[in-house]
């Protein structure tokens, strides 16, 4: 049974929540760079000091899941269906979440086009996404029964997170995340060579 969550929990989340939404709704009416501090907590009725005590930076407004992106991650390699391999299993999750999201929702399509039209913002979700490698290593690891450094369990884990960035840079970014995940499971030498 889990602890209902208290009043002052539920006061802070609304707190947060009201932070996140104030921020993304500025960001996306007048462009990230054009938003200070002070207008967001003004928007969320706080004081700077305490959006402060929420957020450290401008960016992590507008980046609120990265514990959900662990969890999901973890759960893609934990959970995945019977037969179904590492590679296969985070190559759905990242079509799922990184490329189709996009797609479907047109919120997280202006989201998406902040994001990828504002450096800051895309240097930050990528260094976000990219801290997830660690837990990703060790359930792959675990999984596999490797030890916890296994080296082949971090460079998979590491390759599957970036296919990410190279899936947003392509024409066709559901077949450039196919693509990389099929290297990523068969090798290179199950690659045509063209001469």
């Amino acid at each position: 049974m889990t602890n209902p969550v208290g009043r002052r929990e539920r006061k802070k989340a609304a707190t947060r929540q009201a932070l996140a939404d104030a921020a993304l709704n500025l960001f996306l009416a007048r462009g990230y760079d054009a938003v200070t501090l002070h207008e967001i907590a003004e928007a969320a009725d706080v004081s700077t000091t305490t959006l402060l005590k929420y957020f450290p930076g401008k960016e992590a407004l507008v980046f609120d899941e990265e514990a959900d992106q662990e969890a999901g991650l973890v759960a893609a390699v934990r959970d995945r269906d019977p037969g179904a391999t590492i590679p296969q299993a985070l190559c759905g999750y990242v079509k799922r979440v990184r490329v189709r999201a996009a797609d479907s929702d047109v919120r997280y399509a202006d989201f998406f086009r902040l994001v990828s039209t504002t450096p800051a913002l895309g240097d930050y979700a990528h260094r976000m996404w990219m801290r997830h490698q660690d837990a990703l290593a060790h359930a792959i690891a675990v999984d596999t029964g490797a030890p916890p450094d296994d080296p082949r369990s971090a460079a998979l884990a590491r390759f599957a997170l970036e296919t990410s960035a190279f899936a947003h840079r392509a024409d066709d970014p559901e077949r450039a995340v196919d693509i990389a995940f099929d290297l990523l499971e068969h090798g290179w030498t199950a690659a045509p060579t063209v001469r």
